[in-house]
Parts: structure tokens; C-alpha cells; sequence
């Protein structure tokens, strides 16, 4: 039997603007949204929201509203796995600055250890750069791509 893996990802916006991340310490990664594991027993809305913040540090959002899901096989571990991802638009209330960075204290994924991350807003839907991972793939269900 394969083990199934479920996910979440987050596309904060504010106004008509989309927050991106990368690595500090790791470029190769390449730019993502905020994203994680469900935790045994966590709903995705719940994950989503506790993501949000681990990664961001964030604390001030309206409700998630789920877009889509996605399923994929995948090699993880040495052996293979489902993954099931669950995308998120969750808009952001909090002023903030059009840069900064946060340290993650809880990754899901890696060694254990504080992770930082370098956050920044981009005008979407023309100045979203693709994101790592296939991360973008439910970017085009936004309603802000409709204005």
C-alpha cells in the first residue's frame, strides 16, 4: 500500500499583490509560497493557518478558502509515496513590510534546526515569478487574475 503524504499551500495575498519566499540559505530552492505537512489528525484549514504563521510569522488573516487539490506519486525516502496537496487563497490583513525575513522554528521537512526565510510581495498577476515545485499550479484560480 502507499502512503499518502497530504500538504497544504498558501497563496497570501493582500490587494493585488501575492507573497513569495526564498530560502536564504538555500537559492537552489527556488521561490515558493508558504507550505507544509498536515500534522497526524489536522484538518487542512487548520494546517494551513498554522503554516501561515510557523513560516511567515504572520498573525492576521481572513479565512481560508480552499481552491483545489492535487495528487501525485513521488519518490521520497527511498520509497514511493502519494502526495496530496491542498491549495489555499488566504488573504493577508496585517500591515507589513514589502520585505523581511523570518526564521521558521518547526520545519516539517530537513533537519531539525531554525530555517530563514526571505519574504516579499509581487504584483500578480504579471510580476509572479514561477515558483518552485509546480507550486503555481493553482495561481490562475485566484479572483484577483480576473480583474
Amino acid at each position: 500500500m502507499v502512503e499518502t503524504i497530504e500538504k497544504v499551500v498558501a497563496y497570501i495575498t493582500r490587494a493585488d499583490e501575492l507573497l513569495g519566499f526564498k530560502h536564504t540559505h538555500h537559492p537552489e530552492a527556488g521561490i515558493q509560497v508558504p507550505a507544509g505537512t498536515l500534522n497526524p489528525g489536522e484538518a487542512p484549514e487548520d494546517a494551513v493557518l498554522r503554516e501561515c504563521f510557523e513560516e511567515t510569522g504572520l498573525t492576521d488573516f481572513i479565512q481560508p478558502e480552499f481552491l483545489s487539490q492535487q495528487d501525485f506519486s513521488t519518490a521520497f525516502s527511498g520509497k514511493l509515496v502519494r502526495i496530496r496537496r491542498f491549495f489555499y487563497h488566504i488573504e493577508c490583513k496585517q500591515m507589513t513590510p514589502e520585505s523581511w525575513t523570518h526564521m521558521e522554528q518547526e520545519p516539517s521537512e530537513g533537519p531539525p534546526g531554525l530555517i530563514e526565510f526571505s519574504f516579499f510581495w509581487v504584483r500578480f498577476p504579471n510580476e509572479v515569478p514561477e515558483l518552485s515545485g509546480e507550486l503555481g499550479a493553482f495561481l490562475h484560480m485566484l479572483p484577483q487574475f480576473d480583474r
